[in-house]
């Protein structure tokens, strides 16, 4: 590591922490609740599958939110690596004063404007494709809503900590009901009846690679799209038009580069874990795709193809839009849905 470790932790845990006093509680209760418990097994280190205790949670939630008024109007602090001062958003700059030091972090704005920070253990720094991938293991600063991955300009951050978070979410969610459907084919796949913490583990390293694939997309559709996309995302401010757009460039980057690959690999586990996580806005645009499912590849491909273009040409249309007319859209999907 470097020397001032504990710092920068500190600095860059304190940044979490105001993001989290403006916009953590910008959710369901439900999600909310959901969020912080998996936030204090993750400060408590806590072992998944281990229940925290609720009335330790309960005090818990209720010391982070005191503190959270008192710094909810502060300003973002600089990060100060080896003496060196930075914007907090500069993880391109940040990264390359860490360089050398196993560590890696990370800066960006996630849905509904929120801000997003964490430092990790750098796991692989590797170049594919022309784009820089950056995997994180064990994570010493976050804030309540983990991300597991993003991409920026031509970098790509995979957090596997948060994706093994979820994964683990979503398990625990379908082992009360044991429903059958995608994500139990995904979970009989790496064998979760039997040893469910393995199962997990093998789950999450195999399936950073479907994450990698779904933001190469993402860069893929952002040299297609242009400056007229990140333009109208800036000026959006209803929350089911974000939705809505967000979803229309997820469909057009899984078209583009996640599904063709999956499917030109044969990765038949990847693509169950796929369609496990193909919901929201995303599966309400795209019926087609949703009536195929992951066994039928060849219909998958061709469906997928239809997507390609059908959805770079409504992304196209709605940079062209004004927020009012995509409310408007956001409302009732089926005239731009495929």
């Amino acid at each position: 590591m470097i020397p001032g470790m504990a710092a920068l932790v500190a600095n860059v845990q304190h940044n979490c922490d105001i993001a989290d006093a403006r916009h953590a509680r910008d959710v369901t209760l439900c999600t909310y609740l959901l969020g912080m418990r998996e936030f204090y097994r993750w400060e408590h280190e806590l072992p998944y599958g281990v229940q925290p205790p609720r009335a330790d949670v309960g005090r818990w939630i209720a010391e982070r939110e005191s503190r959270w008024e008192g710094i909810a109007t502060e300003d973002y602090a600089a990060v100060s690596v080896g003496g060196d001062e930075h914007d907090p958003f500069a993880a391109a700059a940040i990264n390359e004063r860490l360089a050398g030091s196993g560590l890696v972090y990370g800066a960006g704005i996630g849905r509904f404007g929120k801000p997003h920070f964490f430092l990790g253990r750098l796991a692989r720094d590797e170049r594919r494709d022309g784009v820089r991938l950056l995997v994180s293991g064990c994570e010493y600063a976050r804030d309540v809503s983990a991300i597991p991955a993003a991409s920026r300009d031509d970098t790509i951050v995979v957090r596997r900590e948060a994706l093994r978070q979820w994964l683990w979410e979503k398990a625990e969610g379908w082992a009360v009901k044991k429903q059958d459907g995608a994500l139990k084919s995904a979970l009989d796949a790496w064998g979760f009846a039997e040893d469910p913490a393995a199962a997990v583990e093998r789950m999450t390293d195999s399936e950073i690679e479907t994450l990698v694939l779904h933001e190469e997309g993402e860069i893929a559709a952002g040299r297609l799209l242009g400056p007229a996309w990140p333009a109208m995302m800036a000026r959006l401010t209803d929350k089911r038009a974000e939705i809505l757009v967000r979803a229309v460039r997820d469909n057009l980057a899984d078209c583009l580069v996640t599904l063709p690959r999956l499917i030109e690999r044969d990765a038949a586990a990847s693509l169950h874990f796929w369609f496990a996580s193909f919901d929201g806005m995303r599966r309400e645009l795209f019926p087609a795709l949703a009536k195929v499912g992951a066994g039928d590849t060849a219909r998958l491909q061709a469906v997928a193809e239809r997507g390609r273009d059908h959805w770079l040409k409504i992304a196209c249309q709605l940079a062209t839009l004004d927020d009012a007319t995509i409310a408007d859209l956001s409302r009732d999907a089926s005239a731009i849905a495929s």
